[in-house]
């Protein structure tokens, strides 16, 4: 083998759409100077279930409890992201916010790993037209 071993990394997320839009963190690749969205989520702790790490991760970040979840299925994700290669193994579900007032605002704080960042609430229409990019682009089959 030649370089350096790489990992896998295995991630849950959980797609949520309210009428036509649909929730997602905003980030920003410095390198290509991209701009990009996710649906919230995270890692897939040793002994965890992707859906225990669902629960867990939109808890931990947003204090939010989530109902109705559904697993949608498992994507694959190879990516550069800040110059450097990876891998993404991603556990799908589609999901909605217990607590209905997650609905009605336009944008919410979450913290993760001691920063702060913004999830949005974005017409589904704009990632389907290209004109904004979601990751990994696979998930664009799950939108309704």
């Amino acid at each position: 083998m030649v370089g350096r071993i790489q990992g896998i990394r295995a991630i849950a997320l959980g797609l949520i759409q309210h009428g036509s839009r649909l929730f997602v963190s905003e980030g920003f690749d410095p390198v290509k100077e991209d701009t990009f969205y996710r649906a919230l989520g995270g890692g897939i702790e040793f002994g965890e279930t992707s859906l225990d790490a669902l629960k867990r991760e939109f808890q931990e970040e947003l204090q939010a409890e989530l109902t109705n979840i559904r697993y949608l299925g498992c994507l694959e994700n190879l990516f550069t992201y800040d110059g450097k290669p990876g891998h993404e193994l991603v556990q799908l579900y589609r999901c909605d916010f217990a607590d209905k007032t997650f609905y009605q605002r336009e944008q919410i704080p979450f913290s993760d790993s001691d920063q702060t960042y913004m999830a949005y609430w974005i017409e589904r229409d704009r990632f389907h037209s290209g004109e904004l990019r979601l990751v990994p682009p696979a998930c664009l089959q799950y939108l309704d």
